[in-house]
């Protein structure tokens, strides 16, 4: 039941969480009407094949009284790529103004696979409670609750996180740590910094970025990298580039282009 980590794991990300208290945080990367567009591409016997399309949006909205932001992650195979597999992913997220989560879902269609994933947040007394719910591929649901002293997040809200984050006391090799949600349970994740890279994105320009790997544990005794990360090295720290190991193949998102980006975009090597 246990769910996989598929294109939507994206994201991402950054961070090592530890008290409550850190939960609140200044969002310093985004603003209410960013769009951010993505081209995918996969990998079959060394041939790279133009697969589907991807945006990430953000607007302001309101959740349960609370002033935040909405974001909406959509990926999409083509026609051509749905003969060989389809993919309808649809992820949404609530958070605070100070980027607190306050509820996620993600609906996917994955080959001939449906799954629903729910996560309601709420805070008390110093802690940090997720109500869980996933649905799986043969319409079981099931539901969990975690109660804990230390943030809970979910990809979208951790990718909201790690945007503002400053990682310049970063040095390659260091360790990140973070928990997050996952069908019905909490898992603990790690990220690797892995320095500085040039990347020419689908817009045109070359971006100096910032190069994080993810990694899984293979029966927690031999970890393997599933995604790579490249973020823009500015403010604005703009998911620029996504690598995928998946089962049966390779795949990459590149982006493509934006509207309403908050910061100039200084990472842009002239």
């Amino acid at each position: 039941m246990k769910n996989k980590t598929s294109l939507l794991s994206f994201l991402f990300l950054l961070f090592s969480l530890t008290a409550f208290a850190q939960c609140p945080s200044q969002n310093t990367a985004f603003k209410g009407g960013e769009v951010l567009n993505y081209t995918l591409y996969f990998n079959w016997k060394f041939i790279w094949i133009k697969c589907g399309s991807a945006t990430y949006s953000t607007v302001n909205a309101v959740y349960n009284g609370t002033e935040g932001y909405r974001s909406d992650l959509l990926f999409r195979t083509n026609n051509r790529f749905d003969k060989f597999f389809t993919l309808r992913d649809t992820l949404e997220s609530y958070i605070s103004k100070d980027l607190i989560p306050l509820y996620f879902s993600k609906a996917s269609l994955e080959g001939k696979n449906h799954r629903l994933e729910k996560v309601w947040y709420s805070y008390s007394a110093g802690q940090s409670r997720a109500k869980m719910e996933y649905t799986n591929p043969d319409y079981e649901v099931f539901r969990s609750e975690v109660v804990q002293t230390e943030c809970i997040y979910d990809m979208m809200s951790m990718m909201a996180l790690a945007r503002s984050f400053d990682p310049k006391d970063y040095k390659p090799g260091d360790r990140l740590h973070f928990p997050m949600t996952s069908s019905i349970v909490i898992e603990p994740q790690t990220m690797i910094y892995k320095g500085k890279e040039n990347f020419k994105a689908n817009d045109g320009n070359t971006y100096r970025c910032l190069v994080f790997s993810m990694l899984d544990w293979e029966d927690r005794k031999k970890e393997r990298e599933i995604l790579r990360f490249y973020f823009s090295d500015d403010d604005n720290h703009l998911p620029l580039r996504i690598d995928f190991d998946l089962k049966f193949g390779t795949a990459k998102a590149f982006f493509t282009d934006g509207k309403n980006i908050r910061n100039p975009l200084n990472s842009i090597v002239k």
